[in-house]
């Protein structure tokens, strides 16, 4: 498997005299399967940053969160985790939708460690794996076009101090977030949404 440098990028590489590494990274490090190494350390991440990009090319990038395992490596070339409810945007879905091109960024703070998986994204709100995560809207599955580690030396150590309450549990009632009882908020919340009924 390898990375297809764009034009832009082998200037920049030809500029900094790292054509040669790049090169080497891309024959030994991009891959287009998970490895069991991925597996075990995707599965362990309680978050990922996911980056899409829209019809006109315009990218964003959000954080999803949940509890280790929310994310799965469903087989050697495709993972799959749940969409949670967010602030109604639906940015990153919508892109999702309109391109299915992703990147997503796993980083452990603790071991300094991170991992990249490029491929292509599609919503399913009919999944097997809904049933795994109470409250999930749909589940995200991404059929993989390669993985590979990224340089860990800029990244900064930190500790989890605690889980977000907010992540839904089974047999549990998710709290509701403060800024859905806001004066601004409120009167536009879905119908079905808990705030409407939750006293503040």
């Amino acid at each position: 498997m390898s990375l297809e440098y764009t034009a832009a990028s082998r200037v920049l590489q030809d500029r900094f005299d790292t054509r040669r590494l790049a090169d080497r990274l891309a024959e030994v490090k991009v891959h287009p399967a998970f490895t069991p190494d991925d597996r075990q350390f995707i599965e362990a991440r309680d978050m990922l940053f996911l980056s899409t990009v829209d019809a006109e090319g315009q990218p964003t990038c959000s954080y999803k969160g949940g509890d280790p395992g929310f994310v799965r490596v469903v087989s050697a070339t495709e993972l799959a985790f749940p969409s949670y409810d967010g602030n109604g945007m639906y940015l990153s879905l919508g892109n999702v939708t309109d391109t299915a091109a992703v990147g997503l960024l796993f980083i452990d703070f603790e071991a300094q460690r991170r991992l990249r998986v490029d491929g292509s994204a599609r919503l399913a709100f009919d999944d097997p794996l809904l049933a795994a995560f109470p409250e999930a809207q749909c589940i995200v599955r991404v059929d993989v076009r390669r993985i590979y580690p990224n340089c860990p030396r800029y990244i900064h150590r930190y500790r989890l101090e605690e889980r977000s309450r907010f992540v839904p549990q089974a047999g549990a009632v998710t709290p509701v977030p403060g800024w859905k009882r806001t004066e601004w908020a409120r009167d536009v919340l879905p119908a079905n949404d808990p705030a409407r009924e939750t006293p503040g």
